[in-house]
């Protein structure tokens, strides 16, 4: 079982950076971290991923401004955002799941989720 908590969101400017943190109980060193997000009207998005072993994969919308971390020893997870758009605005989560996909339904665990608004 793990319980995930994101932090760190709010308005931003474009431009500006993020650092949105995802703090978790349990084993989550051993699950896949996702980060997902979704606007109003619209279905959920894949921002990224970082797996056990460091690896890291990320959508094409966010690659090159956006960097997923992890620290184990804080059993927390971390999404940086630079360069934010005002198309960036939407909740964003952090999951766990067994396997590394882009799919939201190949996570079990989810956050709450935190809203990012960048302004124009």
């Amino acid at each position: 079982q793990v319980q995930l908590v994101e932090s760190g969101g709010g308005l931003v400017q474009a431009g500006d950076s993020l650092r949105l943190s995802c703090t978790a109980s349990g084993r989550f060193w051993s699950y896949v971290m996702g980060w997902f997000r979704q606007a109003p009207g619209k279905e959920r998005e894949f921002v990224g991923l970082h797996g056990w072993d460091g690896s890291t994969e990320y959508s094409e919308s966010v690659k090159g401004r956006f960097t997923i971390s992890r620290d184990n020893a804080k059993n927390t997870g971390y999404l940086q955002m630079n360069s934010l758009k005002p198309e960036d605005s939407a909740v964003y989560y952090c999951a766990a799941g067994s396997v590394r996909s882009s799919d939201p339904i190949q996570y079990n665990y989810w956050g709450q989720g935190t809203q990012v608004t960048v302004s124009s």
